[in-house]
């Protein structure tokens, strides 16, 4: 068994802000027993102008938050998931980048977004991910404590089952989902996407979210969940700066994954 939790943000634009409130919530986390900890997608910054978030980027050597939420892991001996910071990876393209830490404060793994948000939503709100951002090129798995292993995703990557079903035939039972939902969709298809994803995989999911109006760039949906094997929604976080926890049990994992072993019922098929 290990106790986790969902860290609720409403990040801005000032990064330092971000990273000390980023900060005190995981250190509430950790002070309430939870060992595994997983921050919103955009924990470090979020701003409305592709210009201004270029202006604002920071490569992974000299990114502020990197070493400083390293360093807080290993304080505080807890895996540290952070859902995603903005990486600069070229003179005008930025790398959505999940950071996982051992609780030695070593950084585990690392991995970019693969799926970018380019939509034309019906309410007339716009977004192309892909001006600014590149798309990742590798799925990443990472062992924690006790046999846990974590799959790592985010956000739009919500819609692409097959990303989650390599992930937990690869061998993760917990699938991390940070995200900044936008409200529309998010109060069409958040909840169901992820009870989805954790049904047809037999895993945990720990989804953990931004929420309100940031600086007014955008609008997020909050609603950060953890999510047993069956599909049942463990905890809801609702709107606003919160911290949701769960109790996970392997034991879980094992049932659902043995009453319906769907992993091993693959069929090669012609396509239409």
């Amino acid at each position: 068994q290990m106790k986790v939790a969902c860290v609720q943000m409403n990040s801005g634009a000032d990064i330092q802000k971000n990273l000390d409130v980023a900060s005190d919530l995981i250190r509430e986390a950790a002070s309430s027993g939870a060992e595994f900890i997983l921050t919103p997608e955009v924990t470090d910054q979020v701003v409305s102008h592709r210009a201004e978030k270029l202006d604002e980027t920071y490569t992974q050597e000299d990114h502020p938050c990197v070493s400083a939420f390293a360093d807080l892991a290993k304080e505080l001996s807890v895996h540290l998931a952070i859902g995603s910071m903005c990486i600069k990876v070229a003179e005008d393209k930025v790398a959505n980048r999940s950071f996982l830490f051992g609780f030695d404060g070593a950084l585990q793994e690392t991995y970019d977004k693969i799926h970018l948000y380019d939509v034309d939503l019906p309410t007339g709100e716009s977004h192309r991910e892909s001006k600014l951002f590149i798309s990742g090129e590798r799925a990443v798995i990472s062992d924690m404590n006790d046999d846990f292993t974590l799959g790592m995703s985010i956000c739009y990557d919500v819609r692409f089952a097959y990303l989650y079903r390599d992930l937990a035939k690869a061998g993760a039972n917990i699938l991390s989902i940070p995200a900044a939902f936008t409200v529309p969709t998010g109060k069409a298809h958040w909840e169901v996407l992820l009870r989805a994803r954790a049904i047809e995989t037999g895993s945990y999911v720990m989804a953990a979210a931004q929420s309100g109006d940031h600086d007014g760039a955008r609008n997020t949906y909050g609603h950060s969940m953890i999510i047993d094997p069956w599909g049942e929604v463990l905890s809801d976080a609702g709107q606003g700066v919160n911290i949701i926890y769960a109790d996970i049990d392997l034991e879980a994992v094992t049932k659902a994954r043995n009453a319906i072993p769907c992993l091993q019922h693959d069929r090669e098929y012609e396509k239409p």
